[in-house]
């Protein structure tokens, strides 16, 4: 059997303030040319579909027509979508009626049964082969946010309070779906799982990706996933990597989404099941529909320098110009520095988003350095405004209710009803 995974498409994303719109229509005339030649069995897209809760119509658009297309092209190709910790899950799940028509399965969230049970059918996903008979069983995990796995009653059996914890909450869902998993595939029929979240280990991007709050921690364990699931198909993690083994791996995002990703191996992932049991993977290289130049840091002459040996085709339309990240080294302020660089750059058709400037660090200078959310992240700079404030580090309660907060600011728009959410 033949699948094919990919994951953190951010459609909608603004780049630097710029949209996207070219890049992502390229990305998916290739993903449905790519299906095409290959024919695979099943499509996994595991998470951050869309860059944000509210994307705009165009964005949706794009991500329909695909939908359509995909089932047009190749009427037997099971898709599977969850949600990431970018998307609304209810709005993933909304069209989920009138998408199955189209054999595309969208998970946003998980249920509850009254007697305390995870509801793990509706997460279970038939894959089917040419002939129509099941291959595989996908367990669609969406990104699991806390309010669904935390405070939730016992099954009635256990007869225990509720588990407030969150990595618990995590846990005790993984093992109630791979239960209901192994109870409901065949002899012969594998077990794919597909989940968003940051694993042990993973290497993460430098500056684009969200993280993902877990009470005090930021990841989860590969353990969750045992020998019996021949692959997991992950996603949140732009790098593409495996974790710990082969089997566990994730597709990175098929474009960079920051310039620290430009030397990314952006792919999309052939998996091959033989049976039960994972036979190989291979990754597709996905072409780069607009360049990136990340230039520096350097002296201000070694980056003019650069500039002008960079390639450039004024005859291609503005939407296919490179995007352009510019990092300069000085000894001083430089009030001009912006006007040299445009300077170099007039009449080039290349588009700079971004211009950093790297002044004498502490220890050369002996002042202190510029303290920013952006440099620091939220939780550490949380606790450097609180150790000013009140002259003693943040206890661990207190780091707590802040990672509570945190994550209902980034879910704010989320709600539990299907009303539409604002970034």
């Amino acid at each position: 059997m033949q699948l094919l995974h990919t994951a953190d498409w951010h459609l909608g994303q603004s780049f630097h303030g710029q949209e996207r719109h070219a890049e992502h229509r390229a990305f998916l005339t290739w993903l449905l040319d790519t299906l095409t030649e290959r024919e695979p069995d099943a499509l996994l897209v595991a998470g951050d579909i869309f860059d944000v809760v509210n994307p705009s119509l165009r964005a949706q658009a794009l991500f329909y027509d695909f939908i359509v297309s995909a089932h047009e092209r190749l009427p037997r190709l099971d898709i599977v979508l969850i949600a990431g910790n970018h998307d609304s899950g209810n709005r993933i799940e909304l069209p989920a009626p009138l998408m199955k028509r189209l054999r595309a399965h969208a998970l946003g969230r998980v249920n509850w049964l009254d007697d305390g049970h995870l509801d793990a059918k509706r997460l279970l996903v038939p894959l089917t082969d040419a002939a129509g008979d099941t291959r595989a069983w996908c367990l669609a995990l969406p990104f699991l946010r806390p309010a669904e796995v935390t405070g939730v009653s016992q099954p009635n059996e256990a007869r225990e309070p509720a588990d407030n914890n969150y990595v618990s909450g995590i846990t005790r869902v993984h093992r109630e779906l791979i239960a209901a998993a192994k109870a409901q595939r065949a002899p012969g029929q594998a077990l794919v799982a597909m989940s968003h979240a940051h694993l042990h280990g993973a290497a993460v991007s430098e500056a684009s990706e969200r993280p993902i709050v877990i009470g005090g921690e930021e990841s989860i364990s590969a353990a969750l996933f045992p020998p019996e699931i021949a692959y997991v198909a992950l996603g949140h993690l732009h790098r593409a990597q495996h974790v710990g083994e082969p089997r566990i791996r994730y597709s990175g995002s098929p474009l960079p989404l920051d310039f620290s990703e430009v030397n990314y191996p952006h792919q999309v992932v052939a998996v091959t099941l033989d049976g039960e049991t994972l036979a190989d993977t291979e990754a597709i290289p996905v072409p780069r529909p607009v360049a990136m130049h990340r230039i520096g840091p350097a002296p201000l002459d070694d980056v003019l320098t650069q500039l002008n040996a960079l390639d450039d085709d004024p005859a291609q339309p503005r939407e296919r110009w490179p995007w352009l990240e510019v990092r300069v080294e000085l000894d001083a302020p430089l009030p001009d520095l912006r006007a040299r660089i445009d300077a170099a750059l007039k009449g080039r058709a290349l588009r700079l988003l971004r211009l950093e400037r790297r002044l004498p660090n502490v220890a050369e200078t002996g002042t202190a350095a510029p303290v920013s959310l952006e440099t620091l992240g939220p939780r550490k700079l949380f606790a450097k405004t609180w150790e000013a404030r009140w002259g003693t580090p943040p206890d661990e309660e207190v780091l707590a209710d802040f990672n509570r907060l945190h994550q209902e600011v980034l879910d704010a728009d989320d709600s539990d009803n299907t009303q539409e959410g604002r970034l």
